[in-house]
């Protein structure tokens, strides 16, 4: 879009990627602030409020339609007072009214649509909508004249209704908490749901559109770990490759360039067409899932998919001072001639195309191997974005190409390695898609426990650089020190916006994962530190729980309580694991009752759908079955150290806090511990807790492991 001759709006002043896209349309947004809300009380107005974010193909498409229309600008200006705000800068307004839009329609998604009264209250939402009436969906033009007539003829009626709508979505939000103690038939409850769920045929659960769902994925991993129960995990392992084989997985991933990684989702049930934007959260999330199916299995597949997630990682997505960007664009410019953005216009070939960049042999193996079609691959097409277009895809292994065209196998892989590297290189000719560089503090938390544990599990010490440089720059620029909060979001040199309750609950996460890859105490004392706000500003101390924004935040009408793991993990579900984590580390029982209260006032959806909250099923393991901490006694440098951090590193221990003591460090040890210690100088060992006993010491990684084995939960 030209922006030439054109009068910037009140958006230009913003920092926010996706915010400043919009700040050329002649519509006069303004950003979520005082200045707006006195505008509309003054001129009794209803508030328009547009929801989206940066990446989002169908916010570009309504910008398009909509809001670069002159005709509608004017009715928006007029009659309304329009507001632009970025879902991933405020995710409390994002929350509270998409769950005023999924209570009142039964579905929501970016872009969001809501109206409110000059007091912020909903009263009429939805998402998307087209110009004019098509897709079984009311015109945008249409709508908005029939909300200014009903405003001006209606408006008591439609303030009455606003007012009992805010009732109900406190209802929804806040409710009492359950004493009695969840039982262990609720695992294996929301085990049976998502069992029936599960999709055999492509992996993943439920139909198309299908979303990675990690939470998922991780309640099924412990769930398998706790019962013995290897179909759950079984489940994980199949979606895992069925998604590392679709189109989802972007295939041209080489190591120290760049590609790889994966789509936000796929809107067909194989994982073969994907809505191609690139999210930290969803990247961050899978390497977790795919180390941990590593440390199940042993299997270099998973291994090597954590370390292409994380290539994409590093070489794409981090900032030269450490920290990680938010997301890439869906829509992007085919080549450098076009004047129309297209859906994954960057990812997408012509079998024409990767026949003038390969020799005949490469590319008939590739195409094999790819299933790239001369008219194109993609079957599933409404709106024709992929006419005559391949999506890459493993349509045949490795072996059988080698069959296929009388070859070794070696021979057939370095062919084919040789042939991504080729067409790699063609496509970083390409124009990019559009980088979000906003830094988000909730999701590098994310990604820093994605390279902190990816570091000890793959035993890569860049990875463990990596989480460190992230942390240190997240609290050089967006860690205030005069009060102790956190802050949201950076982006170019300015940091701003109060951290929300995903802020706090992932970065402490982060930082508990980064102490346990590093034993660098300062981590585990910043954490704590980090959660003592967090409870002082976010938690509810007569029901439990956190609310999703600071008990002094007079912006929003509303606090909610999350209470759903969707594609991000709730923070209440983070904060209870982190909870008993530091519990374990520090011995300080405070934190495991904030954690109790915190399941408590969730118990009551635990046991009604508790599919809702895969994450929080998770937590709630932990007190049931018992947790356990492994406490390493001893120099870092020394070998048998080492030997126990190798041996720790390749094991999956969801319910093991790790911790370091030493002669000099046996501050980080628990209370009970320490006693025990040597002021001055420790034998190496490795002893294995639980309900404040020790087992006898084990003296190398093999008995460690063995102990470990044999103190099972199960």
């Amino acid at each position: 879009m030209s922006t030439s001759g054109r009068k910037p709006n009140l958006l230009i002043k913003e920092t926010s990627p996706y915010l400043l896209q919009h700040a050329y349309n002649p519509v006069g947004w303004y950003p979520w602030g005082t200045a707006a809300f006195e505008k509309a009380r003054s001129e009794q107005k209803p508030v328009f409020l547009s929801v989206g974010y940066s990446t989002c193909h169908w916010c570009h498409v309504m910008e398009r339609e909509s809001f670069e229309n002159e005709t509608v600008a004017a009715l928006l200006n007029k009659a309304f007072i329009p507001i632009k705000v970025d879902r991933e800068e405020r995710p409390d307004i994002d929350r509270l009214y998409m769950t005023y839009v999924q209570a009142t329609t039964g579905g929501g998604g970016w872009p969001m649509s809501v109206w409110l009264t000059p007091e912020l209250k909903p009263f009429f939402g939805g998402t998307y909508f087209p110009p004019e009436d098509r897709y079984g969906r009311p015109g945008f033009r249409s709508l908005l004249l029939s909300i200014e007539l009903a405003w001006k003829q209606d408006r008591d009626k439609v303030m009455h209704a606003a007012k009992g709508m805010i009732k109900q979505l406190e209802a929804l939000s806040l409710h009492k908490p359950e004493e009695t103690p969840l039982q262990e038939q609720v695992f294996h409850d929301a085990a049976r749901v998502f069992t029936g769920q599960f999709d055999g045929t492509y992996g993943g659960f439920g139909n198309a559109p299908k979303f990675p769902q990690p939470s998922i994925l991780e309640f099924l991993l412990a769930y398998s770990y706790y019962t013995g129960n290897h179909e759950s995990r079984e489940m994980v392992f199949f979606t895992l490759r069925k998604m590392a084989s679709g189109g989802i997985h972007d295939l041209l991933g080489i190591e120290d360039q760049g590609g790889g990684g994966f789509a936000r989702y796929s809107t067909d049930e194989r994982w073969h067409v994907p809505h191609f934007e690139k999210m930290l959260y969803d990247n961050a999330q899978l390497a977790v899932v795919a180390t941990e199916a590593f440390q199940i299995t042993g299997e270099s597949s998973y291994a090597d998919l954590a370390k292409d997630i994380l290539n994409y990682v590093l070489c794409d997505m981090t900032d030269t001072s450490g920290g990680f960007f938010s997301a890439e664009d869906a829509d992007s410019f085919p080549d450098r001639t076009s004047k129309r953005k297209k859906e994954g216009g960057f990812y997408v070939w012509t079998q024409k195309e990767i026949g003038m960049i390969l020799e005949p042999l490469e590319r008939d193996i590739f195409c094999y191997i790819h299933g790239v079609e001369p008219g194109g691959n993609v079957t599933d097409d409404p709106h024709g974005e992929f006419t005559g277009q391949n999506i890459l895809y493993i349509r045949h292994e490795i072996e059988a190409a080698a069959l296929k065209f009388s070859l070794p196998v070696e021979t057939v892989r370095k062919v084919a390695a040789g042939a991504r590297k080729k067409l790699f290189k063609a496509r970083t000719a390409r124009p990019r898609p559009d980088l979000d560089d906003k830094i988000l503090t909730s999701w590098n938390g994310l990604m820093i426990s994605a390279f902190s544990r990816a570091s000890t599990a793959l035993q890569t010490q860049h990875y463990l650089k990596a989480a460190v440089k992230a942390a240190d720059f997240i609290l050089a620029t967006l860690y205030r020190k005069t009060d102790g909060r956190l802050l949201r979001r950076y982006r170019n040199g300015e940091a701003g916006i109060e951290g929300k309750a995903d802020d706090y609950a992932f970065f402490i996460q982060g930082l508990l994962d980064l102490y346990e890859a590093s034993f660098e105490s300062r981590y585990l004392n910043l954490a704590m530190t980090l959660m003592d706000k967090q409870i002082e500003l976010f938690f509810d101390n007569e029901s439990g729980g956190f609310f999703n924004a600071a008990s002094d935040d007079r912006s929003i009408p509303l606090r909610m309580k999350e209470d759903y793991d969707g594609a991000e993990p709730s923070a209440n579900s983070i904060n209870a694991i982190s909870l008993y984590r530091l519990a374990d580390m520090t011995d300080r029982d405070d934190f495991r009752q904030k954690a109790d209260k915190t399941i408590g006032y969730f118990s009551t959806v635990l046991r009604e759908n508790a599919p809702q909250l895969p994450c929080m099923l998770k937590a709630a393991m932990l007190p049931h079955y018992g947790t356990r901490q492994v406490i390493l006694a001893g120099g870092l440098e020394n070998e048998k150290m080492k030997e126990f951090r190798k041996t720790l590193g390749r094991m999956y221990l969801p319910d093991t806090a790790i911790i370091h003591a030493s002669g000099e460090r046996n501050e980080t040890a628990p209370t009970f511990f320490q006693k025990s210690l040597a002021r001055k100088s420790v034998t190496p060992s490795a002893y294995v807790c639980a309900n404040h006993t020790c087992q006898l010491p084990a003296t190398d990684g093999e008995s460690l492991g063995k102990l470990l084995h044999e103190t099972l939960p199960r």
